[in-house]
């Protein structure tokens, strides 16, 4: 099936999935089960193309040697601590794969999911959906006892919103506020399906990842263990 029948112009709301949008803290919006199983099997069958595409999956070093637990695939831009690159100076020399029409479509389909569902009153959110053009994203594997610490993503010179996409196993997603890694911070349960979108007030929030369940990745999503997540974002970068 072709990217424009997976993802059509109109909004996605996988079906089985009753809850609606929550507001996790102003600009932050979980939306539960927004991807549909076919949608996201077609997603995983991307991924598999993406990890045999010029620059692997890979798990990053951060400075002081310290090696990330998730491997990461790049598409449209190359993240490495702490910078995006055309090439993976850092892994190979040779220049990511680039991002593709049909996530440019998806990544607006979210921002509009997630600001004019009504849960968020911020006007100037609601009126980013049309304008939203994400040109980087950053396609993490959790295998087993992977695990992401508090961090923001600030790497990129613009703040559009960042969009993130679940597929597989269930994971407890720990969405903080801007000033430091420690409390306050809501522990969110981000299933198989789950769209995240922060930007406005909560763009540079911390946020990790601090365990990701076994054994909980639905039948049909294309996975059989471990987790996808997919973060768009906009790097004002020329």
């Amino acid at each position: 099936m072709s990217d424009d029948a997976l993802f059509p112009l109109e909004l996605l709301q996988a079906e089985g999935h009753d809850a609606g949008p929550r507001l996790v803290a102003p600009g932050a919006v979980h939306v539960p089960g927004w991807l549909t199983l076919e949608q996201q099997r077609w997603i995983v069958a991307r991924f598999g193309e993406w990890t045999h595409g010029p620059v692997p999956l890979r798990a990053a070093t951060l400075p002081g040697g310290h090696q990330m637990s998730v491997r990461t695939v790049c598409l449209g831009w190359h993240w490495q601590p702490y910078r995006y690159t055309r090439e993976a100076t850092d892994v190979n020399g040779r220049p990511v794969l680039d991002f593709p029409d049909w996530m440019v479509r998806l990544g607006r389909q979210a921002v509009e999911a997630a600001y004019t569902s009504g849960v968020e009153g911020d006007e100037a959110l609601r009126t980013l959906a049309m304008d939203y053009t994400p040109d980087a994203a950053l396609v993490n594997f959790y295998d087993d006892g992977a695990a992401m610490g508090m961090h923001q993503d600030k790497d990129e010179r613009s703040n559009a919103p960042v969009v993130s996409l679940s597929i597989g196993e269930t994971c407890h997603f720990r969405f903080g506020n801007t000033q430091t890694r420690t409390k306050p911070y809501t522990d969110v349960e981000l299933r198989s399906g789950d769209l995240f979108v922060f930007g406005g007030p909560s763009r540079f929030a911390y946020h990790g990842i601090p365990k990701v369940l076994p054994g909980t990745a639905p039948d049909g999503c294309g996975l059989s263990r471990g987790r996808i997540n997919i973060t768009m974002r906009v790097t004002g970068l020329s």
